[in-house]
């Protein structure tokens, strides 16, 4: 049976806390002071001038991903499988997005997202740190048994 606690393993915990964090970032992008210039605000594109804490460009649609990437989070951490599937697969979604925001000008049609290089850096850190977590953490597979906990 599996383990159906956010927190029951340290991968679960992690799995948790990134979701979490990913939606109070989807939350702040909202809240005017928190995002600056937030009556620029555009649903997508980079002519959106609202700067989450004056230093990540955001639009709508980038405040829409960081809460889905927060709902997928805590969805995905009830098991420990799921949780690093979570944690691996959202790292490379997160270098494919830091090397799409690297090729593509912050003034293109392309950076639909949008994207500024403190975005970009930030992406890059995520990706490291996620696929660091759920690599780091397999090792407590071979602690809690072949199948996972539960």
């Amino acid at each position: 049976m599996a383990t159906s606690s956010m927190t029951a393993t340290k991968m679960q915990t992690t799995a948790t806390v990134v979701g979490a964090m990913f939606l109070l970032v989807g939350i702040a992008g909202f809240i005017p002071g928190i995002t600056t210039d937030f009556d620029t605000i555009q649903f997508a594109g980079h002519e959106s001038e609202a700067m989450l804490l004056g230093i990540f460009q955001v639009s709508i649609l980038h405040n829409i991903v960081h809460l889905l990437f927060g709902v997928a989070g805590l969805a995905l951490a009830g098991r420990w499988d799921s949780a690093r599937i979570y944690l691996l697969g959202g790292g490379a979604i997160y270098f494919v997005l830091w090397i799409y925001g690297m090729a593509v000008g912050h003034d293109h049609d392309a950076n639909f997202v949008p994207l500024n290089d403190a975005d970009n850096w930030l992406h890059l850190g995520l990706s490291v740190a996620m696929i660091g977590l759920g690599l780091a953490l397999s090792r407590e597979r071979k602690s809690i048994g072949a199948d996972g906990p539960g």
